[in-house]
């Protein structure tokens, strides 16, 4: 055995670990070190069959969590609901919010890809959430924030900002017209993404 060869790939892994977490310590893209992480958010390795999907490599890192979790004595924005949803709207399509080129849109248009506890009140748990930060419950804004950060692989925002505020108001709204979307088509909280969807084998939904 190299043990020369051993030791020198064991300090590479390590500090490409210890970049990862001070990086997320930091607030920083976790996209910043993506390149010398397999696990990082945004990192080809993880993004590039399935840029919608939850990245695997996420719970692996102990700030995860803490960085999407609401801050102690949290007090979010406060505006004009009109504006804030106006504004929302906006960002929901923005991808300057991520550095993969990616927004909330990429994957949420016309309702696409909500799982199905997408219509039910927040806080709640999120499949996400728990493979991805292990949180076991979820507010709307921390889901937000995790969005940006995992799929999207940009910097959380402010907690205290109007931007996320905004997003949080219109993700509500969203939520609102899901309901009724999913009333109308059962089969839309299907995995669009998925190999093989369940609904389809009995064919309830499928257009004639």
């Amino acid at each position: 055995m190299n043990h020369a060869k051993t030791c020198r790939t064991g300090r590479t892994v390590a500090a490409r670990v210890s970049a990862g977490l001070i990086s997320a310590a930091l607030g920083l893209p976790l996209a910043a070190f993506a390149a010398g992480n397999p696990c990082a958010a945004g990192s080809q390795a993880t993004r590039a069959a399935n840029p919608c999907a939850a990245n695997p490599c996420a719970a692996k890192n102990p700030c995860a969590a803490k960085a999407l979790q609401r801050p102690a004595g949290y007090k979010p924005y406060k505006g004009d609901r009109a504006e804030l949803v106006a504004a929302g709207q906006k960002l929901f399509s923005d991808k300057s919010l991520s550095t993969n080129n990616t927004s909330c849109a990429t994957c949420h248009t016309d309702y696409a890809a909500y799982k199905a506890s997408f219509a039910q009140p927040y806080p709640h748990k999120v499949e996400m959430a728990v493979n991805t930060a292990g949180m076991k419950q979820i507010h709307l804004d921390e889901m937000v924030q995790l969005c940006i950060a995992t799929p999207m692989a940009g910097k959380p925002l402010d907690w205290k900002s109007r931007d996320l505020a905004a997003l949080v108001a219109y993700t509500e709204e969203q939520q609102k017209g899901y309901k009724e979307h999913m009333t109308k088509n059962p089969c839309a909280a299907k995995n669009p993404y998925a190999a093989k969807n369940p609904c389809a084998a009995r064919n309830p939904c499928a257009a004639k």
